[in-house]
């Protein structure tokens, strides 16, 4: 049986949250930009990590909460809203109420099925999004003319500074990671384990596996809209592209191409993925057929993810076979 240490799980917590802290006054401003976008679908990817690889669900409209979370921002900015903290609140709600109306049809249906209805309902609020001009700009999206500020100490934090930016994202990531983190290791997080592995016997002993599906699908859903806000500040803009199902794509890529089932598992195929982008865009402009070439492989030689892989390697290694 594996095995956990607190202690070292915090420590080890703790000292990569500090070495991030130091990269923007470190790195290049182009670099701390793109540290900020992995640590925001890096959180994306976490919450459909939460679906995937917990629940055993898989959800190609996770893009759909995440643009509900955008539009919240934006509509709330563009009617004046100027509080960074309200913002999250509302984009949170957004994204939560999203997800109960459509889990409350997805979490019946199991596998392929389940899958297929949340691509359904994902490209409905797509079309909404991209129909509905008045309301969301139309295929323009909706610009944010002003981004909120935060006020901490007595002190105002612009987020026009890339350094702020980094940091905000960087806290409200940690947060979202440590309830991600504390859920998944508690009875709940246990029981949707038990979901992924057999529903059947969990229902059996009067577990009611629907609302519990549906329970995490709600906070994956509130979680994909926090990340929707950070991605609209960061672009100073939502549009109806956040919602297509081309966009679900990435935290599905990002999760197997970390690890599926892997805490951290899906931040790290964040970094993987955009560092790729980085280093073949810099060779071509075609560069998912080549991302194509390398995934390919990894995915082959890879089959647990690069994170999964290696931490079941380094068990067997230490521990022998579980």
């Amino acid at each position: 049986m594996k095995t956990y240490k607190p202690a070292a799980t915090i420590f080890s917590s703790l000292a990569a949250l500090a070495l991030l802290s130091a990269c923007p006054f470190v790195l290049p401003t182009y670099w701390t930009l793109i540290l900020t976008e992995i640590l925001i679908m890096g959180l994306f990817a976490m919450s459909f990590n939460l679906l995937l690889g917990y629940t055993g669900l898989l959800s190609f409209g996770q893009a759909g909460f995440f643009g509900v979370g955008a539009y919240a921002t934006a509509l709330f900015i563009s009617k004046g809203g100027s509080s960074l903290f309200l913002c999250l609140v509302i984009s949170l709600a957004a994204g939560a109420a999203a997800a109960v109306v459509i889990g409350y049809f997805c979490v019946r249906r199991d596998e392929i099925y389940f899958a297929m209805i949340t691509l359904a309902f994902g490209m409905m609020l797509y079309t909404v999004a991209h129909s509905w001009i008045e309301l969301t700009g139309g295929s323009d999206g909706l610009p944010l003319m002003t981004l909120p500020s935060l006020r901490l100490f007595g002190m105002e934090l612009s987020l026009y500074s890339p350094t702020n930016m980094f940091m905000i994202v960087l806290l409200v990531t940690a947060v979202c990671i440590f309830f991600l983190w504390r859920l998944v290791r508690s009875p709940f997080g246990l029981l949707l384990t038990a979901i992924r592995e057999n529903k059947q016997r969990l229902s059996f002993v009067g577990a009611g596996v629907q609302n519990l599906r549906l329970a995490a699908f709600v906070i994956a859903g509130a979680l994909a809209g926090i990340s929707g806000c950070m991605f609209s500040l960061f672009n100073s803009m939502a549009a109806p592209d956040f919602l297509h199902w081309g966009f679900s794509a990435r935290p599905v890529l990002m999760t197997i191409l970390g690890g599926s089932g892997i805490f951290f598992g899906p931040m790290l195929g964040a970094a993987v993925f955009f560092g790729l982008e980085q280093a073949i865009t810099n060779i071509t402009q075609n560069w998912m057929f080549f991302l194509g070439l390398i995934l390919t492989p990894v995915v082959i030689f890879f089959p647990k993810g690069i994170l999964g892989t290696l931490v079941d390697y380094l068990f067997k290694k230490t521990k022998g076979k579980p």
